[in-house]
């Protein structure tokens, strides 16, 4: 069995932020998120990390990341490309949005070969999380049906103070399987609990405390995707008739259009760690005063890569 490799969507164009959130430090070393991620995933296992990124930022990526830890793990880059869509499709005039989470995993295709993780690049997912679905990718293999994981957070531990967000909201089986996943893409919290609109904010349904939701924080077999690959003909003639610049091909989809076809088992790995991130520019200092309570506490070293310059 080949060793799982870590994939990171760094892709995004982080319009609620401002700016290449993905590469801006988050403590006084000049280590970015993913930095932590990497050196999680590190420890845990993994010994290959592949970046989505524009082509464009390339450049800006090899500078503030890859090429300092290119000595301590194997690299390498692909593109998501918003012209890289199957024959026969065209780019919409006007459209700059990338075409989602589905669509950058399927761009890596050609460097993926076994079984693989699946992380956000502006996202802290704890150390647990790695140890987690590592060892899941290590152990499981696909047999009459494809084998997958998924890693859970309580709703509760991934909100911010300072907007809406947008999570895949999970139904989970007394087996500690997924039966479904739906993404919400505006929820806010509300007290200390939190409720989704999806049409503007003219109606709000609440969510209960303890709600397990998606990071995009998944493992798969290779087999993953052809049926990534299968699914984004049908995403394109159903999207840009419906929404052509804005239409996204999400991971979820694929995944529950798996399970309700019963071709698919999606175990459900649950963290009680909380998520940190940055989606808007507001969140950065609760980022940063997570990591220096982190470092404080032994979890991590000063330099994570020894002599940085």
């Amino acid at each position: 069995m080949k060793k799982p490799v870590l994939v990171i969507m760094a892709a995004g164009m982080g319009s609620r932020y401002g700016g290449l959130k993905q590469i801006d430090p988050v403590d006084e070393q000049g280590h970015i998120i993913m930095d932590f991620s990497i050196y999680d995933a590190k420890r845990a296992g993994f010994e290959k990390v592949i970046f989505i990124i524009k082509k464009e930022n390339e450049k800006d990526f090899r500078e503030a990341i890859g090429g300092r830890i290119a000595k301590v793990i194997d690299v390498a880059y692909v593109y998501q490309d918003l012209h890289h869509i199957p024959e026969g499709y065209e780019v919409p005039q006007g459209r700059v949005k990338p075409w989602g989470t589905a669509h950058a995993v399927w761009s890596a295709k050609d460097e993926i070969d076994g079984p693989f993780a699946v992380i956000n690049a502006d996202d802290y997912y704890g150390r647990e999380a790695f140890e987690k679905i590592y060892d899941y990718l290590q152990h499981h293999e696909d047999d009459g049906k494809y084998r997958y994981a998924m890693v859970g957070y309580r709703l509760e531990n991934t909100l911010t103070e300072n907007g809406h967000v947008a999570r895949g909201i999970c139904e989970v089986n007394d087996q500690g399987e997924l039966v479904s996943v739906v993404e919400r893409t505006r929820i806010e919290k509300r007290g200390q609990g939190a409720a989704c609109t999806e049409d503007d904010g003219k109606t709000w349904s609440e969510l209960p405390s303890g709600t397990i939701v998606s990071m995009n924080m998944w493992g798969f077999t290779a087999g993953f995707l052809r049926e990534t690959e299968k699914g984004l003909t049908a995403f394109l003639e159903k999207g840009l008739k419906e929404n052509p610049l804005k239409c996204e091909y999400f991971l979820p989809s694929v995944v529950s259009r798996l399970l309700s076809e019963d071709r698919a088992v999606v175990t459900v790995l649950t963290t009680a760690d909380k998520w940190f991130g940055v989606t808007y520019k507001e969140d950065k200092p609760v980022v940063e005063n997570a990591i220096l309570r982190f470092r404080q506490s032994g979890l991590y070293p000063e330099k994570l890569w020894g002599d940085e310059s």
